[in-house]
């Protein structure tokens, strides 16, 4: 049996203003010069610089229709398809129309060669047979961006007679390995750690130190990685001081040889920091960056050309639709200028709570002077939702007397201390790296004793929480930090 019913739904719905706005504000400075440099070339009614002529007259919302039926609704015009409310389609605004005479204006860019390229390129300074070019390119585009080669020869073999219709035994492969491990960087080609640090001492003028480095690593590896002195200096007999050459030795070499390639082809990410704090005689003073509040204004010959509409007698169709057009053009250009101008406002407003909340971090760059501080905090300080503080917390930078920082940095977790007094974390984890900074190398403090020593210092904390807090801070464990 069907059945109608009516049923009222209560519902929150961001329009698509809204929406536009919270990306906007999430946008680092670079990436919003990009979305300013788009809206400007997109809608014609948007303009940079400064304003010469009057202002702006927007006698246009409340301009007299052209009649009755002719009337237009603002209703009726739909701001937010502004960006495709053309006619005519890309396609068919482009032309071809070059000559033997133009100039070419077009940029060139400077290609470097890849990590591979300049590894195969080096294989030519070699005599190799057909079979032994084959096998050494395929080793070569076999290497990672490390510089190791983390395949077996049988499958590397495999791989030769199925994709290069090479047919030949590990040995053969072994060989041709060889030749590969004399290519630069040195430690090219090595399928361990082991193999890459071998591989670069061969290379290195021989002498007492280099000689007992080579045997640590060829005979005592693994009592090496774990940092085992007493054992190696019984086994190979030789003085702390002898030892502590070696291993220096062992330290100066590197463990990815492939990183050290400095091709073109590498990105370099630059880093502009949306807002600056300065201290002027004590007291911070916190500006935002003038790449991120451009001067934009609606455009007065659009202004003037709906003008010439609305007092022209000819009330046609034509006209009503360029109405329409230039209407949602002014618009659409008035509501980008106003969200600009609220996201220059919600940045200077959270950064600025942020900033006084943590006062005396930024007069000192002290950072166990750092309070616990969650998005929440600062949201109920400013009176704005916790979605948009993520926003402008995650992808902002400030510069600072104390270097240029990612501020969601600032936000940490907190803790109680033996007083009953809520501290940072991140103030814990200074403390802890100083503690481990300035412990004696040749008996390193373990989680225990670490944990023993926050507590004497007033911080009452596990010992699997200072192993957390150990490992985010990239420290290894006691043993690990252990030296002659």
């Amino acid at each position: 049996m069907l059945k109608q019913y009516l049923q009222f739904k209560l519902s929150q719905k961001l329009s698509p203003q809204q929406i536009q706005l919270m990306k906007l504000i999430q946008l680092p400075t670079q990436a919003f010069e990009q979305r300013l440099k788009q809206e400007l070339e997109e809608n014609p009614a948007l303009e940079s610089g400064k304003e010469t002529s009057d202002e702006f007259d927007d006698d246009f919302d409340n301009s007299e229709d052209f009649n009755d039926n002719d009337s237009i609704n603002a209703d009726d015009i739909n701001v937010d398809e502004y960006l495709s409310d053309d006619e005519i389609p890309d396609y068919r605004m482009q032309a071809n129309n070059y000559s033997a005479d133009d100039d070419d204006k077009s940029v060139p860019y400077a290609s470097g060669i890849s990590f591979t390229q300049h590894l195969t390129n080096q294989l030519s300074t070699f005599r190799l047979d057909e079979d032994e070019e084959q096998i050494a390119e395929f080793l070569v585009g076999s290497v990672d961006e490390s510089g190791y080669i983390r395949r077996s020869l049988s499958d590397i073999m495999d791989d030769l007679a199925f994709t290069q219709n090479v047919y030949t035994d590990e040995k053969k492969i072994e060989s041709v390995l060889k030749i590969v491990h004399q290519l630069d960087p040195a430690g090219v080609g090595a399928r361990n750690l082991q193999e890459c640090l071998l591989i670069q001492l061969h290379r290195k003028p021989q002498n007492p130190n280099v000689e007992l480095a080579t045997a640590i690593i060829e005979k005592a590896f693994e009592q090496f990685t774990k940092k085992h002195y007493q054992k190696l200096l019984q086994k190979f007999d030789v003085t702390e001081v002898q030892l502590k050459d070696a291993i220096l030795e062992i330290e100066r070499l590197n463990p990815k040889p492939g990183s050290s390639y400095a091709g073109n082809t590498r990105v370099v990410e630059h880093v502009v920091p949306d807002f600056t704090i300065k201290i002027v005689d004590g007291e911070l003073n916190l500006t935002l960056n003038g790449r991120n509040a451009p001067e934009l204004h609606v455009s007065r010959e659009y202004n003037n050309m709906l003008k010439g509409y609305k007092e022209s007698k000819d009330k046609s169709k034509s006209q009503k639709d360029a109405v329409i057009f230039i209407k949602q053009k002014l618009d659409a250009a008035k509501w980008f200028i106003d969200a600009i101008k609220q996201r220059q406002q919600t940045l200077f407003v959270t950064m600025s709570a942020i900033m006084h909340y943590q006062e005396e971090y930024f007069l000192t760059g002290d950072e166990r002077k750092l309070k616990p501080m969650i998005l929440k905090d600062i949201a109920d300080e400013i009176e704005m939702d916790v979605s948009t503080i993520s926003r402008v917390a995650n992808s902002k930078y400030v510069d600072t007397p104390y270097g240029t920082k990612l501020i969601k940095k600032f936000f940490s977790e907190s803790m109680t201390n033996d007083q009953g007094e809520e501290v940072s974390t991140r103030e814990i984890k200074k403390i802890l790296e100083t503690v481990i900074a300035e412990e004696n190398k040749k008996k390193p403090l373990t989680d225990e004793k670490l944990a023993k020593i926050l507590k004497d210092k007033g911080y009452p904390i596990a010992r699997r929480t200072i192993a957390k807090y150990r490992e985010q801070l990239d420290l290894p464990v006691a043993r690990l930090r252990k030296q002659i």
